[in-house]
């Protein structure tokens, strides 16, 4: 069965595509210890406690249960600890106040930012996209093409003075990327602004700890 698998073609690049690993008894092997090293790449572990997708991004890690404890009994290890760490760090609290700004510049209508970084430099900056329509209740913007070596980190936009939520349009557009996706409600507002926020990865809308910012963000 195993000699079969690596003989179809088909398999061989769905098994390239997202390598699959068993988590021997003592919790980890050179294969996914050589996964979780990776700068960009994904597979899973399988343990005894949890299938595991690993993902890595130049500046994100991430381990997280894709199931619940697998019933039967399986003689593997443990998968590990779910985690999901910001290899660039926290992003400067100067950036979401200049978003804020563009924000509050662009009422009544919603409006779109995007925070990148570069891989060699460690650079943060704030990417404002171009703007096909924008109404107080329906924004269409273009993600920007980037340089070689910067990676966007952040998709922001805001709902103008309505509330912050990911609505239908949001989910499709966020289905088949891996970035953090915040939306800024209630602009202007005297109990503004409001904010809702996942990180987008493997298809799934996963809640994030805390804003990725760095800094006090009760006066943004």
């Amino acid at each position: 069965m195993t000699s079969a698998l690596a003989n179809d073609q088909t398999a061989a690049a769905v098994l390239e595509t997202m390598p699959c690993y068993p988590v021997p008894p003592i919790g980890t092997s050179p294969a996914i210890d050589a996964l979780r090293a990776m700068r960009a790449g994904h597979g899973l572990a399988i343990g005894r406690d949890s299938v595991m997708l690993i993902l890595r991004r130049p500046w994100l890690a991430l381990d997280v249960p894709i199931t619940s404890p697998i019933e039967a009994y399986l003689p593997y290890g443990k998968a590990g600890e779910p985690k999901a760490d910001l290899r660039c760090g926290l992003i400067p609290p100067q950036l979401l106040r200049q978003i804020l700004d563009h924000f509050r510049a662009a009422l009544p209508n919603e409006a779109a930012a995007f925070v990148v970084w570069c891989e060699e430099t460690g650079e943060f900056a704030v990417e404002i996209p171009a703007i096909d329509a924008a109404t107080p209740s329906r924004l269409v913007y273009r993600t920007p093409a980037l340089p070689h070596g910067w990676h966007m980190i952040c998709d922001i936009h805001s709902h103008g003075a309505g509330p912050a939520f990911f609505s239908a349009t949001d989910d499709a557009d966020d289905a088949h990327s891996t970035k953090i996706a915040l939306v800024f409600g209630r602009i202007g507002q005297v109990d503004g602004p409001t904010l809702t926020s996942r990180l987008c990865a493997a298809g799934m809308f996963l809640p994030l700890p805390r804003i990725p910012f760095g800094g006090d963000h009760d006066e943004a």
